[in-house]
């Protein structure tokens, strides 16, 4: 009878082991059951093309559809609401960025929920300074010439934003904080109608991201003036940052990352950070991001979720520095 004992208990374990290893496994190879929707908060940015490149990629991996939808509006509140208001199950991502997940916490006086405890990071996938540039009709040949057409001319010039509460707005509000000009914002919805509005001369500045106004530099319909990081980029070591050209210190980077729902259980969202590292890092994406100047990040969801409270502090005293306000 002790021996039977003996071997049924080690049977029970046996069996315990194997379930739990099972159970380990299956959610080590978890999959979504039906097509997941990458949602974009902005229309027509950098944001998109990133969901574009890597969306195709999961598909491989999952042999599921991954479908991006652009849902912009309210300095994109109202994308990422969508997202949070979704099933935590793994079928909905979003595509977040500096306004919704850092700005907006502090620019608006109501948020529609709470960016760290409603979202589950995934990962910090890129980073990015700015580019400052302007029409080539203004004339303006440089920050210097820049700030003091701004001083000599206050309220006749004005710089679109790829949104309210984007790096986009609030890069502009630091440098004219610090250089102690005026210039009138105008907030578009996505950086497509935002440079198109510039080459066409209805505004006369802006802040954007390399991928965006790269090639109207390149063709002589933008201008391009000063980086806003910490060093020159490879591509255009003859461009400046704003620092070496008299705004002591002045830095201010774009950032975009994948994330779920709250809720989402660890080891699905474990499992899109593990593939999503490896489609960023891959030879042929990795290419794609750093000829668009972006720094492929990569990160874990720990280190994301860490970045995110980091900027809501570093973005809020910009905005109280500033004055800035959700117009």
């Amino acid at each position: 009878m002790k021996n039977f004992r003996q071997l049924a208990a080690a049977a029970a374990i046996a069996l315990g082991t194997t379930l739990a290893c099972g159970a380990a496994w299956a959610q080590a190879d978890w999959a979504p059951s039906k097509p997941v929707r990458i949602v974009v908060p902005i229309v027509g940015s950098t944001n998109d093309v990133l969901a574009r490149i890597v969306a195709p990629k999961l598909q491989e991996v999952f042999g599921q559809p991954f479908v991006v939808e652009n849902k912009g509006g309210a300095g994109g509140n109202i994308g990422a609401l969508d997202v949070v208001r979704s099933a935590p199950d793994g079928h909905t991502l979003l595509v977040g960025y500096n306004g919704p997940l850092a700005i907006n916490v502090t620019l608006f006086d109501k948020m529609p929920f709470d960016p760290t405890k409603d979202l589950a990071p995934i990962t910090l996938a890129v980073k990015a300074p700015q580019y400052l540039v302007v029409n080539p009709a203004t004339g303006i040949t440089s920050v210097q010439d820049f700030i003091a057409k701004a001083k000599a001319n206050p309220g006749k010039y004005s710089y679109g934003s790829v949104s309210m509460g984007s790096a986009s707005h609030l890069t502009m509000e630091m440098m004219k904080s610090a250089a102690g000009f005026r210039m009138t914002h105008i907030p578009y919805r996505g950086a497509g109608p935002a440079v198109a509005d510039l080459v066409a001369g209805n505004v006369q500045a802006g802040f954007f991201v390399p991928g965006n106004v790269q090639g109207f530099v390149k063709e002589g319909k933008l201008k391009l003036l000063a980086t806003s990081g910490h060093k020159r980029f490879p591509s255009t070591p003859d461009i400046p940052t704003l620092s070496e050209s008299g705004l002591k210190d002045f830095e201010a980077t774009s950032w975009i990352g994948f994330l779920a729902p709250a809720g989402t259980p660890a080891h699905i969202v474990n499992r899109y950070n593990q593939e999503m590292v490896k489609i960023l890092n891959s030879p042929e994406v990795k290419a794609r991001l750093v000829e668009m100047e972006f720094d492929v990040v990569a990160s874990s969801p720990k280190q994301f979720s860490d970045w995110i409270r980091t900027e809501i502090t570093r973005w809020g005293q910009v905005i109280k520095d500033t004055g800035a306000k959700a117009e």
